[in-house]
């Protein structure tokens, strides 16, 4: 009966990460392309980078239609104060954010 408590109790546990990464965060920072601004890309991305900490941690937005939008006005061959809404995952070692909201901070 222990061993099913602690089963449970551990099941629980590695589901609070996947419930966590659901959870909107707002980022402000510094918007650019990862292409054109940080040459770490073959093709156009947005990236945010902002402090962390005292460290610089950089987002990579997820190609989804908020994103795609806001880009090449305002961030292709450009850099820009952004305030970002949305969800962080974390794939290869990076941190994704999939935007629902982004627009030039005030």
């Amino acid at each position: 009966m222990k061993k099913i408590a602690s089963i449970i109790a551990l099941a629980g546990l590695l589901a609070l990460p996947a419930l966590a990464a659901d959870k909107e965060v707002t980022i402000t920072g510094e918007g650019m392309c990862a292409k054109c601004a940080l040459h770490e890309t073959d093709t156009c991305q947005n990236v945010i980078q902002t402090q962390e900490d005292g460290k610089t941690v950089t987002y990579y937005l997820a190609q989804n239609d908020v994103s795609k939008a806001f880009h090449h006005d305002n961030l292709c061959k450009k850099t820009e104060k952004v305030t970002a809404t949305g969800t962080v995952s974390e794939e290869g070692g990076k941190k994704i954010l999939t935007v629902s909201k982004i627009e030039a901070a005030k």
